[in-house]
């Protein structure tokens, strides 16, 4: 999730940018494939992989799917992609979970209210957002709703008919922000961002716990867990304060192992994901405007550049999502969607 910072000094830039922004022109969205010198990459742990190792992921036919209402408060968030090229989006600040057609069409699928009396006490942004949405296989559709109130924080479902159902309640402290169904073990699995902890609760429904609260998701000073998705026996994990991603392995009874700091230098980072091709991901640095792509040996390079306010990233199949939320430059939030080629 991008974020947004109360009026105070601040060690660097906010990003969630929840009130309007003034509205500035667009920027060209750029594709920047320019490689890392050999024997040197930004942000690696350790020995850089030489150049001559099989060929990484790129992006071609990089173009605008959707577009949403800045103005209405359509800051897009999170990504669920469909089957058939469409996906369902969550919109922070308008509190509101969209479908996007294949052809591009945009269809509300809710707007949740406001707490009791307006307004919000959401932990660190301090107003009501929708964040993180999921799909289970069955076409299940799940979203986060935070409001600094018991009662509505959590996760809920969109129901064929009537309105969202409330599933999962979530203390009113938390700030939910990335959502993972883990079908393997019928629960869902929570970033919380002010907490710095990963939660974990049934699928069916019912009370969350703590699944890890790890130092390495921890903030420093805003936002610390905040992307999250399953791979490879482990949960692995945002930190847009640390701009880190870390992965936690998974025990045989599903709890949490000890956490390792896979890729650092990724300021601003918000959602990623999994390329397909072993540990590389793609990264959205909400701060910057990028879209990166990360190594299995942390080292990273911009795929591209000019965005606004980059928020998440989806990839399914050879199909990558891209979302834009325009949180404090520009006002074009968009879907994007790009062929994911190895060059």
């Amino acid at each position: 999730m991008s974020r947004h910072r109360p009026s105070r000094p601040r060690r660097r830039a906010a990003t969630l940018g929840l009130v309007l922004a003034l509205a500035l022109p667009a920027p060209t969205v750029a594709l920047a494939e320019t490689p890392a010198p050999p024997g040197h990459r930004a942000g690696t742990l350790g020995p850089a992989l030489p150049a001559s190792t099989a060929a990484a992921s790129s992006l071609a036919d990089v173009r605008v799917l959707a577009r949403f209402d800045r103005a209405a408060g359509q800051a897009a968030e999170s990504i669920a992609p469909e089957p058939g090229g469409g996906a369902v989006v969550g919109m922070i600040p308008a509190r509101q979970v969209v479908r996007v057609a294949p052809a591009g069409d945009v269809h509300v699928l809710v707007t949740m209210p406001l707490p009791p009396g307006g307004g919000g006490t959401t932990p660190v942004v301090g107003i009501p957002v929708v964040t993180g949405v999921a799909r289970t296989d069955s076409g299940a559709l799940y979203f986060l709703y935070s409001s600094g109130r018991g009662g509505l924080t959590g996760i809920w479902q969109i129901r064929h008919s009537g309105g969202p159902r409330l599933v999962v309640p979530l203390p009113a402290s938390t700030m939910p922000n990335a959502l993972v169904v883990d079908g393997e073990r019928d629960r869902f699995l929570v970033s919380d961002s002010a907490g710095g902890r990963i939660w974990q609760a049934p699928l069916r429904g019912g009370a969350a716990s703590v699944w890890s609260a790890d130092p390495a998701l921890a903030p420093s000073t805003f936002f610390g867990a905040n992307g999250l998705k399953l791979h490879g026996g482990a949960v692995w994990a945002s930190n847009s304060d640390r701009g880190t991603i870390v992965r936690i392995p998974l025990t045989e009874g599903g709890g949490s192992g000890r956490a390792e700091v896979r890729a650092t230098g990724l300021a601003g980072i918000d959602d990623f994901d999994f390329t397909g091709r072993g540990a590389e991901i793609l990264a959205a640095i909400n701060q910057a405007g990028k879209l990166v792509r990360v190594d299995a040996d942390g080292g990273h390079e911009t795929l591209l550049d000019g965005l606004q306010g980059t928020t998440a990233v989806a990839v399914r199949g050879s199909r990558v999502y891209v979302t834009n939320g325009a949180n404090l430059t520009g006002n074009d939030s968009n879907l994007l969607l790009a062929h994911l080629r190895r060059r």
